[in-house]
């Protein structure tokens, strides 16, 4: 009889986990790591999605595109974000470990330009961002301002967003260019660190995703090359190719996605979620 009553008590117990609602139980965690580009956006995202599947944790952390994508190789996360594409090393690398990355485009993001809002300078063209982080050109007095250093300041060299400045800014998009940042340059470890010191230093030129961009500081407006057209970021100069330094946003996965990882990307890519985008001061993947 006790065991009768043991193995109706069990049964009972696995038939009322069967119907428990899928809401209440929790199926899985997606792990999120990478660009700090994208971190606020990631994390704004995983914190609305609660309300769609809340059986679904997403655990979101920054460090970087190159360490998202690293992580992504060693097969440590589900989902890497990346402010650039991966690389053809890394692709390589990726396949040699069993891992063949999956590429969406979840977003679009301006690079901005930025100064403090005592500087004068109101427009920069690429050749002359180029001149300035290559280190030919080190004070405002050469660009129409005040006499006074250009402090020089970049995200890390783990940042994709470092990486895209490099190649489509000082390097203007030739593959066969070699220059680098000037030794001077001073490397900040995200994007708020940027934001902090161009507000409190005169002196300094910074560049930041358009969705970090406050009214402490001034945004100036850009040239593909000074004989073009002045340009300020916006959703609408993203969208229409007019502003010069603009770029996709990432998100790898290992293989195509499936389960609640392809269900978290499809949300991702609707309405919804790409409302958020522009909320945070992105541009949507689909306009």
């Amino acid at each position: 009889m006790k065991t009768f009553l043991a193995v109706t008590l069990l049964l009972g117990l696995l038939l009322a986990s069967c119907s428990t609602p899928s809401s209440q139980r929790t199926t899985g965690t997606i792990v999120n790591k990478g660009s700090d580009t994208i971190v606020n956006l990631a994390l704004a995202w995983a914190e609305a999605y609660k309300g769609v599947e809340p059986q679904v944790d997403i655990a979101v952390t920054g460090g970087g595109s190159g360490t998202g994508i690293a992580a992504l190789i060693n097969g440590t996360v589900d989902v890497a974000n990346a402010s650039r594409q991966i690389k053809p090393v890394e692709r390589e690398e990726a396949v040699a470990n069993g891992v063949e990355p999956v590429e969406f485009v979840i977003a679009r993001d301006a690079i901005a330009i930025i100064v403090h809002h005592s500087n004068p300078i109101d427009e920069l063209s690429i050749d002359q961002l180029s001149d300035i982080y290559s280190g030919k050109i080190s004070n405002w007095s050469e660009l129409g301002g005040d006499d006074r250093p250009i402090v020089k300041l970049s995200r890390e060299t783990n940042s994709g967003t470092h990486v895209y400045f490099l190649e489509q800014v000082l390097r203007k998009g030739d593959k066969e260019d070699l220059t680098l940042f000037s030794p001077d340059t001073l490397l900040l470890p995200s994007s708020e660190g940027i934001m902090s010191e161009v507000r409190d230093n005169p002196n300094a030129l910074g560049y930041d995703g358009l969705g970090y961009v406050t009214d402490d500081v001034k945004v100036v407006a850009v040239a593909a090359d000074q004989s073009g057209f002045y340009v300020l970021p916006s959703i609408e100069t993203v969208n229409n190719a007019k502003y010069p330094i603009s770029r996709d946003l990432y998100m790898y996965t290992a293989g195509e996605p499936t389960g609640r990882i392809l269900a978290y990307l499809e949300w991702i890519l609707h309405a919804d979620a790409q409302t958020i985008v522009s909320d945070l001061g992105f541009v949507p993947a689909t306009p």
